[in-house]
């Protein structure tokens, strides 16, 4: 078959794929949002399914948001029964009527993410519910600026991913400022680089363990190796403290003092003033013992090929 066949036939496969997935996602059910348990007040209001109607009292709003992904997907595929503002904002009728704050969703509660979740459950935010964010009452809007576009990407309520992570966690901002840090402040990599925020596994990592997650990066240290060094085939935080250290590479103390807190035994030059990283043989333990996380050597069963 010629090349331009070939071209072809792909070209038409990608389509096809794209097409049925289109189809499949406009078929989906998407389940509504039960309005009056968020809110009481909701009870016997009705979609006037008009933005225009919005506009007139909540210009600026509008105007800010008509540059974001929001406003550019309702555009495209604007929602049948609730309208644009309204698919957020619930049934507004009564609120036409007497324009209060009374049809509010309290956004710093997490129950303001079952707005959100009928559109955007599934996928990374899979474990949402089970996660700690929501478990702590961390709503969306805590994370996410609906109304604006603040951020390039996401529409997070500060410029980066890392800014909006900030908010709460700033002992992770203090210890990223240490000497030795991964390179999230230079913007090489960012919170999400090994965080899910939407996810449930322990400390929102985007693998299921500490050690996949490193070795998304690290793929060297993986292994497996003929001679193993069972703390770091246990977890990598046995050593390193992932946000940041004043040790070199990461470590929670100073290479010696680190490999002395398992390493004690007699017999061995294994005291620290034989292994003071300002010796003439300069990293201690590890001078001889280079493989610390395994090796492959037929010789490598003390770490040290």
């Amino acid at each position: 078959m010629s090349g331009h066949r070939w071209t072809w036939l792909a070209g038409a496969t990608t389509a096809l794929v794209i097409a049925l997935g289109w189809s499949v996602a406009a078929a989906r059910a998407k389940k509504p949002v039960d309005w009056v348990a968020l809110n009481p007040g909701f009870a016997g209001a009705t979609f006037v399914n008009d933005s225009e109607t919005c506009r007139t009292c909540h210009e600026d709003d509008v105007k800010h948001f008509s540059g974001t992904k929001h406003a550019t997907a309702f555009a495209v595929n604007r929602p049948a029964d609730t309208g644009g503002c309204e698919s957020c904002h619930g049934p507004r009728s009564k609120h036409i009527e007497n324009p209060t704050a009374e049809l509010r969703v309290d956004p710093k509660s997490r129950a303001q993410s079952l707005v959100c979740l009928p559109c955007h459950e599934g996928g990374s935010r899979l474990g949402w519910k089970a996660g700690a964010h929501h478990t702590n009452d961390v709503s969306c809007t805590s994370c996410h600026y609906v109304m604006g576009q603040k951020s390039e990407r996401g529409l997070l309520i500060k410029a980066t991913t890392s800014d909006t992570c900030y908010q709460c966690h700033t002992d992770v901002r203090a210890e990223g400022n240490k000497m030795s840090h991964h390179p999230v402040r230079e913007g090489r990599m960012n919170c999400a680089s090994c965080h899910n925020a939407h996810g449930s596994t322990p400390g929102l990592l985007t693998k299921n363990t500490v050690n996949e997650t490193c070795y998304s990066c690290h793929t060297e240290k993986r292994g497996p190796f003929v001679w193993e060094h069972a703390p770091a085939r246990e977890n990598c935080a046995n050593c390193h403290t992932p946000h940041g250290s004043n040790q070199r590479n990461l470590l929670t103390s100073k290479d010696p003092f680190l490999c002395l807190s398992c390493h004690s035994y007699g017999g061995h030059i294994n005291l620290p003033r034989y292994n003071r990283v300002s010796n003439p043989y300069g990293s201690g333990c590890s001078n001889c013992h280079v493989s610390m996380h395994g090796s492959n050597h037929p010789s490598g069963a003390k770490l040290t090929r």
